[in-house]
């Protein structure tokens, strides 16, 4: 069987009084790396791109780190410790996961954690330190529990996960059909997943920055193993 296709959607900054660029697209190389080391193919998806038609070409979708979504997609204000993004990124994003079949694979990776939960519904926490003194940026290495049963203790194998913490926002209410299932000592949740049967999985830390972990390791295997049976099964 040919290697599963996986896209990934990167920053994005849209400049249109910039004459020589008109903007820029930005990805860690790392998220590629590890797709590939898993088996998949990465493609990089610009917000420009026709959702329709991407959706119709990859065989499962990674939605890698960034800065803030803005508030008003859950009809909030910004926080005033938000950084938010430009826009275009996270337009493009939720008119991909509109078209996309159901059947399409999706990793969330910290922003991309809290993209899934808003394009489903959910809310976001803005700003941590307004509920809790745990630091959960600039990298500390956590531990989160695990919520036993679920697909995501089946991929990482264990009833606790170490992970890089690079995020000052969260997950709040969660999302219809999504369910929490990984938190922090301090309630802050750290992964989500569907609840029918979808292969959605969010995760809020970096596993990309880990990659020598095993549960860093499963967790893009079992997400690109997903995408080859979907291709699979075209």
């Amino acid at each position: 069987m040919s290697k599963p296709i996986i896209g990934i959607t990167p920053e994005s900054e849209f400049q249109p009084d910039v004459a020589r660029s008109r903007g820029t697209i930005k990805l860690n190389w790392n998220y590629t790396e590890e797709i590939e080391k898993a088996g998949g193919v990465p493609i990089i998806i610009p917000p420009t791109a026709d959702s329709a038609a991407i959706a119709k070409l990859i065989d499962g979708w990674l939605v890698p780190g960034g800065m803030d979504i803005q508030a008003r997609h859950w009809d909030e204000s910004d926080h005033d410790q938000a950084v938010t993004n430009d826009d275009s990124r996270t337009a493009a994003e939720l008119a991909l996961f509109r078209a996309l079949p159901k059947e399409v694979p999706i990793l969330g990776i910290c922003y991309g954690c809290q993209l899934i939960n808003v394009a489903m519904g959910g809310t976001l926490e803005q700003h941590i330190p307004d509920r809790s003194e745990t630091p959960h940026t600039g990298g500390p290495l956590q531990e989160y529990a695990v919520t036993p049963g679920s697909r995501f203790a089946e991929i990482t194998q264990g009833a606790r996960v170490k992970g890089e913490s690079w995020h000052h926002q969260a997950v709040g209410r969660i999302g219809e059909g999504l369910r929490v299932v990984a938190t922090h000592d301090d309630d802050t949740v750290e992964a989500i997943e569907s609840e029918d049967g979808r292969w959605i999985v969010g995760v809020q830390w970096h596993p990309e920055r880990t990659p020598n972990a095993a549960e860093s390791k499963n967790i893009f295997k079992a997400f690109v193993e997903a995408a080859r049976a979907y291709r699979g099964n075209r």
